[in-house]
């Protein structure tokens, strides 16, 4: 798959993301955030499994549900806490940190080299998000800050060792176990700490099918497609593009007003998510190649093309088109 196509795929994935925001308060009731986010991981999960009716490989069980430990339960709590104890600019600031942890993870745990151009970029990033969100309410909360930090570090860890651990696992495979690990390890801190949910309208299941099919099910396919095919480093700049798009949907949508210097952050946001994309090589020459699946023997270039393509939709060797 041409690496632009790629670049453009994944970028959709954080674009996706930055539309909670708006679903969120526009369309879903008042409820209990772990609630939604295991109505949101859970759901999507298990209807890509629908889909793949696939095991993954026994030796990757265990990875697979720590990835969707870090990836979804752990990350989406402390986002949760961190959006309660501080204000969203605070919030947004401190999440932005995360591809700086994303190039020393990738350092120590995939050996590759810390660019000038990719740290450059990540402060780019970072000032562009702080530009863009921070208001005069901004405060500080240490639980907060640390559970910003801490959510942070989750996906950032996840970014890497979905890199490292993916290995012949096919892409939907991959992507349906986490978003189903995840989701069941929410269960319990969703019923402990949770609440119940009022009742919802035409509109909020709307909004809550939005969030489970386009904004995890299909969202994380194109993000685990990218982290597999691009160096963590441009993966994880891609993130910026969350808070503005958020910011931007309130604009166009809710008439919100965009001030000089939000446009200030909105443009070195877009310069540090352009600098690390277009700077970094592609990872598809350094990633383990898939092996044969024992379907596809006498096949050799099955599973290559299970890695070119997004997967089929029931993980056969013949490729069909699946969108994110």
């Amino acid at each position: 798959m041409n690496r632009l196509i790629v670049i453009g795929l994944t970028a959709l994935a954080p674009a996706i993301w930055g539309t909670t925001y708006i679903v969120t308060t526009s369309l879903l009731p008042d409820g209990d955030p772990l609630s939604l986010a295991a109505l949101r991981a859970l759901p999507a999960g298990l209807i890509l499994l629908l889909v793949v009716r696939r095991l993954p490989p026994a030796s990757q069980l265990g990875r697979i549900v720590l990835l969707g430990g870090l990836n979804f339960t752990l990350f989406w709590a402390c986002l949760f806490l961190a959006a309660y104890r501080l204000p969203g600019g605070i919030a947004a600031t401190v999440g932005a940190i995360q591809p700086l942890i994303v190039l020393l993870l990738a350092r120590k745990v995939l050996n590759e080299p810390i660019r000038a151009v990719a740290v450059a970029a990540a402060f780019v990033g970072l000032i562009g998000v702080a530009l863009l969100v921070l208001g005069p309410e901004a405060g500080l909360d240490p639980v907060g800050i640390a559970a910003g930090l801490a959510g942070a570090a989750s996906m950032a860890a996840g970014t890497v060792y979905s890199r490292k651990w993916r290995g012949e696992t096919p892409l939907l495979t991959f992507t349906a176990w986490q978003l189903t690990a995840g989701g069941l390890l929410l269960l319990p801190a969703a019923w402990s700490f949770g609440s119940a949910l009022p009742p919802m309208n035409l509109d909020s299941l709307a909004g809550l099918v939005w969030l489970t099919l386009i904004g995890a099910a299909l969202s994380y396919v194109l993000w685990f497609n990218g982290v597999g095919r691009l160096a963590p480093s441009t993966v994880s700049s891609m993130g910026f593009l969350s808070p503005l798009v958020a910011v931007s949907t309130g604009w166009l949508l809710l008439g919100e007003s965009l001030s000089p210097v939000q446009l200030s952050g909105a443009a070195l946001v877009l310069g540090g998510v352009c600098a690390a994309t277009h700077s970094a090589p592609s990872a598809d020459a350094a990633r383990p190649r898939i092996a044969t699946s024992p379907g596809s023997l006498g096949q050799p270039n099955a599973s290559r093309r299970q890695e070119k393509s997004l997967t089929s939709p029931t993980d056969r060797p013949e490729p069909l088109s699946c969108p994110e």
